[in-house]
């Protein structure tokens, strides 16, 4: 067992062990309100893990009780002096991100370019363990994350129409994909708060647990996909499924026919027929 601890900013801290890197917005006494360096640092934490051939799974969770609280309240308040182009960037760190290498080679990086898309086009599943107050921004940052677990008494809401803003960073094309237009305007309108509970019920997390219970279960979950499962099949199927959301049927079952044939010759294909004929745990390499 290696632990690799750092932290990447003193907003960000940064960990990896058991082939998990866990990200943790790191600042509990405004409850992870959002910042640029945080937004920053953030990014490059995610690259760096994405990048790191020790790294198969991506956790994003937040210090203290919260996960984030949306945008820090400070850095609103200056917005409405600055200029268009400076309000975005302090909104979430915005412009195109650098690409990160993919086995499938499928372009998921061109997609997903803006933003918070180096999320959805990073290789790795991310998976965002919800311990908290998710709110505006924090919320934005759970939906591009590939897979949400949360806390039963996490907190969640919208917040953006109770502050004269509208559904920013791509949440109206992230949210009624994952739980239909009639729910997603309902917590966009209202800006209500609902629970983890009820986050679950909606299909907005995929399992709420007890607050006590959220982080072994996230954890056990991580530790499956990183010692069970091919690194090369997720990077693919993740691939897949971000870009078939922007493609019709015949070019998703086009793609799709291609990459089972790239399977055949790779090490992960062989070790996942060897490990099945002689009954072993796998021995994946990602490649």
């Amino acid at each position: 067992m290696s632990m690799d601890t750092t932290q990447t900013d003193q907003d960000v801290l940064y960990e990896v062990q058991d082939r998990i890197a866990t990200i943790t917005l790191n600042r509990p006494e405004r409850l992870n309100a959002w910042t640029r360096p945080m937004g920053e640092a953030m990014r490059d934490a995610v690259r760096r893990a994405a990048l790191d051939d020790q790294v198969r799974v991506i956790l994003l969770t937040g210090a203290g009780r919260g996960f984030c609280a949306g945008a820090d309240m400070e850095l609103l308040q200056a917005v409405g002096s600055v200029s268009q182009q400076d309000r975005a960037r302090e909104a979430g760190v915005g412009g195109q991100v650098e690409p990160m290498p993919n086995p499938s080679g499928i372009d998921i990086a061109a997609l997903y370019n803006q933003r918070f898309g180096y999320l959805i086009a990073c290789p790795k599943p991310v998976i965002a363990a919800i311990n908290g107050a998710c709110a505006g921004l924090g919320l934005v940052i759970a939906l591009y994350c590939d897979l949400r677990f949360a806390s039963a008494q996490a907190k969640f809401t919208t917040a953006f129409s109770q502050r004269g803003l509208i559904a920013e960073h791509g949440m109206s094309w992230l949210l009624p994909r994952l739980i239909g237009n009639a729910n997603a305007l309902d917590l966009m309108f209202s800006a209500r708060k609902f629970d983890g509970e009820e986050a679950q019920r909606l299909g907005l997390v995929n399992r709420a647990f007890a607050p006590e219970a959220l982080m072994p279960e996230t954890l056990a979950y991580a530790r499956a996909l990183a010692d069970t499962v091919s690194p090369r099949s997720m990077a693919v199927m993740k691939a897949q499924v971000y870009g078939a959301a922007l493609q019709d049927f015949d070019s998703a079952l086009a793609i799709a026919d291609d990459q089972m044939v790239q399977c055949f010759p790779s090490e992960d294909f062989r070790e996942g027929v060897a490990h099945f004929l002689e009954k072993r745990p796998p021995r994946f390499t990602g490649r």
